[in-house]
């Protein structure tokens, strides 16, 4: 696979070393400020730049008849109409709050846990994380999907599970979901050691979105 890499700061350079791990061949690297070339010899794009920027890229990336990888948050107001973009265009995209495959697990014990506690107003829930303090956005994209995976699930408005946001060092990522009661206290918690686990499931994305068309999410590729 030949791989494009949008943004070369941390989770760049990240994502080329997986790339070159996994046998992958990396064919462009586009950073801040570069010019964009007017052909992208790659079979997919892979996209973490800013809020600010991320939708022009993806766009850029489509003129050049990429698939986009894109692990950008911060740009959520903008993402329905991307979407429709994406769909009336014949174009390919999946973007992620989130690629760690651990994270992806905690998503979906996130919302069987919502469902087990429908009803039960004794709990109160409430959100945190954790990140380094170079991060644009707070709260963090993923901090925002267990909000709106609970808020889905009927259990609680989005005004009844509060986000904490902590900027901290060099901190990959930490997501913690407490349940509490005057009774018990129940927690879940994803703690990244390293963006490792965050670049690996880019590339990931980036593998199985070759040859694709549409607007997928992790889910998608994990089944």
């Amino acid at each position: 696979m030949k791989l494009a890499i949008i943004g070369y700061g941390k989770m760049g350079h990240a994502i080329e070393a997986q790339a070159l791990k996994r046998g992958h061949s990396v064919a462009c690297v586009i950073d801040a400020g570069d010019p964009w070339p007017e052909r992208v010899e790659a079979d997919v794009a892979v996209e973490f730049t800013t809020p600010a920027t991320a939708v022009e890229n993806i766009r850029r990336c489509w003129q050049r008849g990429l698939p986009v990888v894109c692990g950008t948050t911060g740009w959520n107001a903008q993402y329905e109409a991307v979407k429709a973009e994406c769909l009336a265009g014949g174009y390919a995209l999946l973007a992620a709050s989130n690629f760690s495959i651990g994270m992806n697990i905690m998503f979906a014990l996130n919302e069987r846990l919502a469902e087990l506690m429908k009803g039960r107003e004794d709990y109160k829930v409430s959100i945190s994380e954790t990140h380094h303090i170079h991060k644009l956005d707070a709260p963090s994209g993923t901090a925002i999907t267990l909000q709106q995976q609970i808020v889905e699930s009927g259990s609680r408005k989005a005004a009844e599970v509060p986000i904490a946001s902590y900027r901290v060092g060099e901190v990959p990522g930490t997501h913690t979901v407490v349940y509490d009661s005057a009774i018990d206290t129940l927690t879940l918690t994803h703690e990244a050691h390293s963006r490792e686990g965050l670049a690996l499931g880019a590339l990931l994305a980036a593998e199985w979105m070759v040859g694709r068309k549409g607007v997928f999410t992790m889910k998608d590729l994990l089944g």
